[in-house]
């Protein structure tokens, strides 16, 4: 398979194990794409690029000179940059009252400033134009409880990709933002400990399960091609959640409470 055959993909926030910018990175590179993946740690990141044969670089997101280094390096042993994507997130599940100056400016830089950033840096660097993807999420829709901060810079964030979209679509840019919903990743793998917790979370899904990395890969995937005709878009790629809701927390202590089957 070769639907990104020769492309330049770069992929922020692929240092996770099991993360969805691994899965983005893998399933860029078995469709053919140059691979290079970043993220804050080097460490983290070699094992990966020794198995796609990706180049690694070092970027911290909230720093705009190290966004401005990540894209130079790119551009100066590949040329260009033609698919870039956003993977960084923090997950934050704090009560509206409860949530401090400190949780604000940290998930400010991570998930608004950060983001606005790395779209103007890859704006810049896309002189042939070029795919822009955001990973935001559901919860930027759908309500879930103690999460107002973290649906909050999501929500903004995805009115800047159509921003950005609409700016620069003239230099065939396209920007878009895919939404998953439940999808279990090392920054959520704490609640996927509860099988009545991931039973919940299906329940509420038309689809009948919570998604994987491997479904918001491929639609990465269908956003990076030249074949797509699509920007200024939120993707969401959660199982139909938007045609219900997601489990309240009082369901998810509810159900967690149940004595487990014999």
């Amino acid at each position: 398979m070769s639907r990104l055959a020769g492309k330049v993909a770069l992929v922020l926030g692929a240092g996770g194990a099991g993360n969805m910018g691994q899965a983005i990175a893998r399933r860029f590179a078995a469709e053919g794409a140059i691979v290079v993946i970043s993220g804050r740690s080097m460490a983290s990141l070699d094992a990966l690029a020794q198995e796609l044969g990706a180049l690694a670089v070092e970027c911290d997101i909230t720093v705009r000179p190290s966004l401005q280094a990540l894209a130079d390096r790119v551009v100066g042993v590949h040329g260009r940059i033609d698919v870039a994507v956003n993977c960084v997130g923090l997950n934050l599940s704090v009560p509206f009252l409860e949530t401090s100056d400190e949780d604000l400016a940290r998930l400010y830089a991570v998930q608004f400033k950060g983001p606005f950033q790395f779209m103007q840096v890859m704006v810049e660097a896309m002189v042939q134009g070029g795919s822009i993807i955001q990973i935001s999420s559901a919860a930027g829709t759908v309500l879930l409880d103690d999460y107002a901060a973290y649906r909050g810079t999501k929500a903004g964030i995805d009115q800047v990709v159509r921003s950005v979209a609409d700016e620069f679509g003239a230099r065939g840019i396209r920007a878009n933002s895919i939404s998953p919903g439940a999808v279990r990743t090392p920054m959520t793998e704490g609640l996927w400990q509860s099988p009545a917790a991931v039973a919940e979370f299906a329940a509420t899904s038309p689809l009948g399960r919570i998604g994987t990395v491997e479904d918001i890969a491929a639609a990465a995937l269908f956003l990076a091609e030249d074949a797509c005709f699509m920007t200024g878009e939120n993707l969401h790629v959660s199982g139909g959640l938007l045609l219900r809701k997601n489990p309240t927390k009082a369901d998810i202590l509810r159900a967690m409470a149940q004595p487990s089957p014999q």
